[in-house]
């Protein structure tokens, strides 16, 4: 058996890459293992026969990460991985984007790609790793994949020598890029990408691409190495294809009434008179015969098929006619126009922050929520758990679309898009120590006709700034579509493509960002692949719209609002020593608990002495704020205290200056003059004002009430002068 095993190595990016198979999975169509640093996946591929009346090309994929991987176990009750997560689902996305396109026109078998995280070394994240083995695990099979694929991460990492690009950064190096560039490509051009930045240039972005697409190109060489030794004979499938016969009878009967209707402006009108053309053609021309044989039957339901995938066929081709021939889009724009767009801001009167944004038929509520520390979203997976400070979650119900579905949970789509709108609007975020509220953003689609997820990101930008978060500079997202003749020799790419352009054209390529560079990237493509000056025409074309949408933006709101809104909580921020966080907490956590119900706030205290207050009340923020600092503060000689007589005895009195921190004060130092008993001066509960006079070796604080009226009234006191650090009440 070990001679059936093939292995393929190659650096790449200062670690070697490897793949392996013939060993684990031989019953799979193809299986590989592959590792990168001490981290390792296994793809695996499965080739089925198509189901019966399938009309689209069935690609599953699945991608999952074991805590075993890491050395963890799962969390919750059953310790078992359940359902996947978030990460997980955009890690599938990622495979599936770029392998898609490169099957077959008319291919319809079924295809299962399976990938396991099997190590993860903490620093070189498996993502991309999983996706170059799904494409090198495909390249093994019979399946008639048309690629290899390969898919790299890219970082911009800022050195004291200047930046520069990294290949495949780990976790630490992607601490100090701001560029998080996904590339997925194969010989002919690049195929997918993903990009989120801080506000980073379209040349700078470009460039970051063309450095990762030499490094595809070396993975794509060690892929074709191991399928040139161990793959399978491609075999073509059953194809759902029309005939030419049909074609041509679809042709002849709909393309007059179909062109003109492709012409109407109205979505809904324009897919009303479709669907009637649709079903006139299919129930005249092409019924199923019930009066024959059962073969009879079949035949004439199968013909039916053809006859409703040669009517879709014929509207695409009829659709990019008019766009590319005549310049003609379906609702009346020319190639660069943006659908007319209205904003508007403060929307909801009881939300911390809100919008509403419509861009001809795509319509987005927004809303945006300031929490606090305890709001954060926990993330547990393979890397260290972090917390994050900002969510953006996207909804897509049915009527948006005007269809009557059910009401499920969020999908694939849903994630993925919410995730682009979230990376979008992440690079200009002010810090955690300049803003220290946790902000969700949830974008509502209450109208879709295309670019919803760019509609998200500008209503985002809108909500935040309604919201007062201080973000640096506003976002705007805007889709460009590509289409081509029929004999592939013109192109035309388009601005704010709608639903349908989407769906008929060669790509859907997004970018949002601000009027100084990228923030956000995604790219589906529905042909083989771009090339360098391709992509360089779109950015620039991507530049301008959204630089139009941001003037029509800061109409409504031209910078972030001055003020909260005074339905959000107030947080401050106090920095306190470290070896006072015990003090601060109390026995079981009793102090801070006692702080807590006293001033009805909420306190998060971090492990370097940072505790953040929080609470929608004013006063009651100051107060815990007053004294928290009293608690925590260093006791200084020289300063004073308004503080309470807690315990008398012969000798003298023990006064709390803060809490959990007394002194005492001599019976001499309670007044001038001779006193004879320290009840004729205080009591136990007085309020007095005392000065510290010493803290010995041991840290006793000694005090004196006469000192502190001594210098109030303006006489010395034989102490050092009156210190508003840490002075209070």
């Amino acid at each position: 058996m070990a001679s059936d095993v093939v292995t393929v190595e190659r650096e790449i990016g200062g670690r070697t890459l490897s793949l392996e198979t013939g060993r684990i999975a031989k019953l799979a169509s193809g299986a590989v293992l592959a590792r990168y640093g001490d981290s390792a996946v296994l793809a695996a591929v499965v080739r089925d026969k198509p189901r019966e009346g399938l009309d689209f090309f069935p690609l599953t994929v699945d991608y999952r990460e074991k805590t075993s991987a890491a050395g963890k176990f799962p969390g919750g009750f059953r310790k078992r991985e359940g359902a996947p997560n978030e990460k997980e689902i955009l890690t599938m996305r990622m495979i599936d984007r770029p392998i898609r396109p490169l099957f077959p026109d008319g291919f319809v078998d079924e295809v299962l790609i399976q990938v396991f995280v099997m190590s993860h070394d903490g620093e070189n994240d498996t993502d991309v790793l999983a996706a170059t083995a799904a494409s090198a695990a495909l390249a093994l099979s019979d399946a008639p994949f048309e690629g290899p694929t390969a898919t790299v991460r890219v970082a911009r990492v800022h050195t004291d020598d200047g930046t520069r690009f990294v290949i495949n950064p780990t976790i630490t190096q992607m601490e100090y890029s701001d560029l998080d560039l996904v590339l997925a490509g194969h010989k002919d051009g690049v195929n997918m990408i993903e990009v989120g930045a801080a506000e980073v240039s379209e040349g700078v972005v470009l460039d970051a691409m063309k450095f990762g697409y030499e490094h595809i190109r070396a993975t794509l060489d060690l892929i074709n190495q191991l399928a040139s030794r161990a793959g399978k004979a491609k075999r073509a499938g059953d194809s759902v294809l029309p005939t030419p016969e049909i074609t041509g009878e679809v042709k002849r009967l709909a393309e007059r009434d179909l062109l003109e209707a492709r012409r109407i402006k109205g979505k809904s009108d324009r897919n009303t008179r479709v669907d009637e053309l649709r079903k006139g053609l299919l129930d005249t021309h092409f019924a199923p015969k019930g009066d024959g044989d059962y073969n009879a039957y079949a035949e004439s339901v199968k013909r039916r098929a053809m006859a409703k995938e040669a009517f879709k066929r014929l509207e695409e081709s009829l659709t990019r006619r008019l766009i590319v021939e005549q310049n003609s889009r379906a609702d009346g724009r020319g190639p660069r126009d943006i659908r007319p767009i209205e904003c508007e801001v403060g929307v909801f009167a009881r939300t911390h922050g809100s919008a509403f944004f419509q861009r001809g038929e795509t319509q987005s509520l927004v809303s945006c929520t300031l929490g606090t520390g305890k709001d954060e979203q926990i993330i547990d997976g393979l890397i260290p758990e972090y917390s994050k400070k900002f969510t953006l979650h996207y909804n897509f119900p049915p009527f948006s679309t005007g269809e009557a579905k059910r009401i499920t949970g969020p999908g694939r789509r849903e994630i993925g898009h919410g995730a682009l709108a979230e990376r979008s609007l992440l690079g200009v975020l002010p810090s955690p120590d300049e803003f220290p509220y946790t902000i969700r953003v949830v974008s509502d689609i209450t109208e879709s006709n295309g670019s919803s997820s760019m509609a998200s990101v500008c209503g985002g930008t809108l909500a935040l700034m309604d919201a007062g978060v201080p973000i640096k500079a506003p976002v705007a997202g805007i889709s460009v579509g590509r289409f081509t003749d029929e004999q592939g020799g013109r192109e035309l790419f388009v601005t704010d493509i709608i639903g349908e352009e989407d769906f008929f054209g060669d790509m859907d390529f997004k970018v949002a960002g601000t009027r100084e560079g990228i923030t956000g990237i995604q790219l589906d493509l529905k042909v083989r692949g771009l090339n360098f000056d391709q992509i360089e025409r779109t950015l620039e074309q991507a530049r301008v719209g959204r630089l139009q949408i941001l003037d029509i933006m800061g109409r409504t709101i031209e910078a972030p609002r001055s003020e909260l809104s005074p339905y959000a909580p107030r947080i401050v921020t106090i920095r306190i020593d470290p070896e006072k966080i015990g003090k601060l907490i109390g026995p079981g956590g009793k102090m801070i608990r006692g702080l807590q119900d006293k001033w009805k706030v909420s306190i998060d205290v971090e492990d370097d002495g940072t505790v953040q207050v929080a609470s929608a009340d004013g006063p009651s923020l100051e107060g815990a704020k007053a004294e928290i600092e009293a608690l925590c503060e260093e006791i200084k000689v020289g300063t004073i205290y308004t503080g309470k007589v807690v315990s008398t005895k012969d000798f003298g009195a023990f006064v709390e200056i803060a809490a959990g921190t007394d002194g005492m004060c001599h019976i001499s130092e309670l007044a001038e003059g001779y006193v004879k008993s320290v009840a004729d001066v205080v009591r136990v509960g007085d309020t007095v004002k005392v000065k510290v006079i010493n803290i010995d070796d041991q840290g006793r604080i000694k005090l004196s009430r006469k000192a502190a009226l001594l210098e109030e009234a303006g006489k010395g006191g034989g102490g050092q002068p009156q210190s508003t650090e840490g002075s209070h009440r």
